[in-house]
């Protein structure tokens, strides 16, 4: 398919799709150790090695005059990067941005939520895996189930709507607790996606093909309980969404890389903390950002043209397989939350 032509403000790939959508990771580092997400003994980045907030400010500030409306700031767990509250409040005040979203584990949130919320940082989701402390401790190795709901009620608190939990589903671990997350969801007015593990990175904590758990298979256990109706809502990001007819006010949202990839309609990429623009989630393609920002400091210009180019490099989708074997060897982590 040719490329067609689009004005200078604007990022479009090679299969003519808008990027409007920027997932920027803050920082590698996090305070929890989850199964599918990270080894136990993790090596982290060097400080100078990642970008600095005044480094991401300037990446964020020309993506969003090249077009792109929403940007979620990750990790790693983003709140354990010193100055984030600064750096919502200057990323939120760039104008054209639509909407900044953040992805927290909850862990910070006790303290944080009302200075984001005050910084203007739109909306946030929030990891919760399990509902039972033991199950939780053993996902995340050192999370705390009670400080993460404490986290989750001062979002409420502190006026953020739309909060989404997200959980990652794994067969045997944490699948007999969908219907219960939900209820938790409800009960709290919180939106909440589901999602299939993604093999990022090489664990040697369970074997991935038999923790694989599809969205049809969650879906079905629900609605062995709820009235699941369709919807054609989007967030802009990589959800599915359905409503219950039990309680319509929530959305149940399922992000499927194995089942049902969502390659087709992709509006996104991401940014590394350590400067590399991944143009997708499943695969190696990227541009190096930090070497054009450090060696050519200020340069709008020649920051611009580089994100233009990557565009290029946008493959039109990725191939995740659940056979155990691993594709990508960075985790999630690295990748961007």
């Amino acid at each position: 398919m040719a490329k067609v032509s689009t004005p200078d403000n604007e990022l479009v790939d090679t299969f003519n799709r808008k990027i409007t959508y920027l997932r920027m990771s803050v920082t590698d580092r996090c305070d929890f150790r989850c199964v599918y997400c990270m080894a136990e003994d993790m090596q982290f980045l060097p400080r100078q090695s990642i970008l600095s907030l005044e480094e991401l400010l300037q990446i964020a500030q020309r993506f969003v005059a090249l077009g792109v409306q929403k940007i979620r700031l990750t990790g790693g767990e983003p709140l354990v990067r010193n100055g984030i509250v600064e750096l919502c409040s200057q990323i939120s005040a760039l104008p054209g941005l639509k909407e900044l979203c953040m992805s927290s584990n909850g862990s910070q949130l006790n303290r944080l939520a009302k200075p984001l919320h005050d910084a203007g940082l739109s909306r946030l989701n929030i990891s919760l895996d399990s509902l039972n402390s033991q199950r939780f401790r053993e996902l995340t190795r050192t999370g705390d189930l009670t400080r993460v709901i404490t986290g989750i009620d001062a979002a409420l608190a502190a006026g953020f709507r739309h909060t989404k939990l997200n959980c990652v589903v794994l067969k045997g671990r944490n699948d007999d607790e969908v219907v219960d997350l939900v209820r938790f969801a409800i009960d709290r007015q919180l939106d909440i996606s589901f999602i299939e593990e993604m093999p990022l990175g090489i664990v040697t904590e369970h074997q991935r093909s038999e923790s694989y758990c599809s969205s049809d298979e969650v879906r079905a256990r629900l609605s062995e309980v709820f009235t699941l109706l369709e919807s054609a809502e989007s967030t802009q990001g990589p959800s599915r969404y359905w409503r219950l007819a039990e309680a319509p006010e929530i959305r149940i949202g399922f992000i499927s890389p194995h089942s049902h990839n969502f390659c087709g309609s992709c509006n996104r990429v991401r940014l590394t903390v350590e400067g590399r623009l991944l143009l997708c989630l499943g695969n190696e393609h990227s541009s190096d950002l930090k070497q054009v920002l450090r060696s050519y400091p200020a340069d709008a210009e020649r920051l611009d043209n580089a994100i233009r180019e990557a565009m290029n490099l946008k493959p039109y989708s990725h191939h995740f397989e659940t056979n155990g074997d691993v594709q990508i060897l960075r985790f999630m982590n690295m990748t961007g939350g």
